[in-house]
C-alpha cells in the first residue's frame, strides 16, 4: 500500500477550492450523495458538484436546517437520514434504490467530533457509530445502485485525527476502557481511512474505486463541543474567535477544504486508482508510526490486513453486508 501512497503532482494544492476543481467539468447525467451536504465543507461539496451539473441528493437529519441551506442550490436534492440510526439508514437506502437510478458518486462526509460519551441504540460509541459504522451500513444498503453506475467512486471524509489512534479491536465502544473523545475520534477517522482500503478492494472489481480524504483544518460547527480556550490553544482561532485561514498550515476555508472529496470523487487523475489516502487534493505521504509531522497518513490507517478486520467487526456491529 505504501508503494502507491506518494503524491502524484495533480496541479493542485492546499488553496484550491472545491469549485476549481470542477471548472470546465461536465457531470451532467450524473448522481451523488454527499451525507452532511448541507453545512461547512458539505455543502460547497454540493454546490461544486452541482455547478458541473450533477445531481446530488443530500440526507439530512436536521431537515429545517438543510432546507434553508439548499434552498438556493439548484440540483440538490433533500432526504431524510439520521447515521446513528439503523431503521433510517436503511429506509434512506430503500427510497433511494427503488428509484432505479445509477449512484456514480457517493460522499460520506457527515461527521461529529469530540461530543460527551454517547451511545446509539446498538450501544456502539457516538463517533464511531456516526463517523464510521453508519457510513459502512449506508454504503452496503446503496452497494447496488454503486454497481449500477459502471464507474462509481466512494469518497471517505477522515482526517489527520488518525494520527491520534488506531482502531482497538479489543474495545471500539469504550466499553471496559475509559471515555476519551479525542481518542474515539482518532479512532473513528482511522476507520474511515481503512473503510476506504477495504472498499476498494472489493469493488474495483465491480468499477467501484474508494478514497478517503483529509480535507484540512475547517472550522465550522464541527468543533461545537470544543471550548472556545481549547479552540484558542489549538491555534486555528484568533483570540476574537475568528477562524485563521493559512492553508499552507492546514487551515482552510469550507470551499478548500472540500476540494480534496470534489477531487477524488471527479478527477480523470485518479483513473484506475483506489484504497488511498488524500490531502491538499493529491495523494498523501505515507509517513512511519512515529511521525511527528503535520500531515501525511500513518501506517494504521492504510493496512490492508487491518481493513479486512474491520471491515469483519464493521459487518458483526451492523448486520450489513455487500452482496
Amino acid at each position: 500500500m505504501s508503494t502507491l501512497q506518494a503524491p502524484i503532482g495533480s496541479g493542485f494544492g492546499a488553496a484550491t477550492t472545491a469549485q476549481e476543481i470542477v471548472a470546465g467539468t461536465d457531470l451532467s447525467g450524473k448522481i451523488a450523495i454527499v451525507t452532511g451536504g448541507y453545512a461547512g465543507m458539505g455543502l460547497e461539496i454540493t454546490k461544486a458538484l452541482t455547478a458541473a451539473g450533477a445531481t446530488v441528493i443530500v440526507p439530512a437529519r436536521d431537515r429545517e436546517k438543510a432546507q434553508l441551506s439548499l434552498g438556493t442550490v439548484p440540483g440538490a436534492e433533500l432526504e431524510s437520514l439520521d447515521l446513528m440510526d439503523a431503521a433510517s439508514i436503511d429506509g434512506f437506502a430503500s427510497r433511494f434504490l427503488s428509484s432505479n437510478r445509477p449512484l456514480h458518486i457517493l460522499i460520506n462526509n457527515a461527521g461529529i467530533m469530540y461530543p460527551p460519551l454517547q451511545r446509539d441504540a446498538r450501544g456502539n460509541e457516538s463517533q464511531f457509530s456516526t463517523n464510521h459504522l453508519g457510513h459502512f451500513q449506508l454504503t452496503a444498503r446503496l452497494w447496488p445502485a454503486l454497481q449500477r453506475a459502471n464507474g462509481a467512486r466512494v469518497v471517505s471524509v477522515s482526517s489527520i485525527g488518525h494520527h491520534h489512534a488506531s482502531v482497538d479491536f479489543d474495545d471500539p465502544n469504550f466499553l471496559t476502557r475509559a471515555y476519551d473523545r479525542g481518542i474515539a475520534y482518532g479512532q473513528s477517522k482511522t476507520a474511515n481511512a481503512l473503510f476506504a482500503v477495504g472498499l476498494d478492494a472489493r469493488g474495483a472489481a465491480h468499477g467501484v474505486r474508494a478514497f478517503a480524504v483529509h480535507p484540512g483544518g475547517v472550522i465550522t460547527d464541527l468543533v461545537r463541543y470544543i471550548s472556545p480556550a481549547d479552540l484558542l490553544a489549538s491555534g486555528y482561532v484568533d483570540a476574537q474567535g475568528k477562524a485563521i485561514i493559512d492553508p499552507a498550515r492546514n487551515m482552510k476555508t469550507a470551499a478548500q477544504g472540500a476540494a480534496t472529496s470534489v477531487w477524488c470523487a471527479t478527477s480523470s487523475q485518479l483513473d484506475f486508482m483506489g484504497g488511498v489516502y488524500c490531502e491538499d487534493c493529491d495523494l498523501a505521504v505515507a509517513t512511519a508510526a512515529d511521525s511527528t509531522t503535520l500531515l501525511g497518513v500513518r501506517p494504521w490507517a492504510i493496512d490492508p490486513a487491518l481493513a479486512d478486520r474491520l471491515w469483519t467487526l464493521s459487518e458483526s456491529l451492523t448486520g450489513a453486508a455487500f452482496l
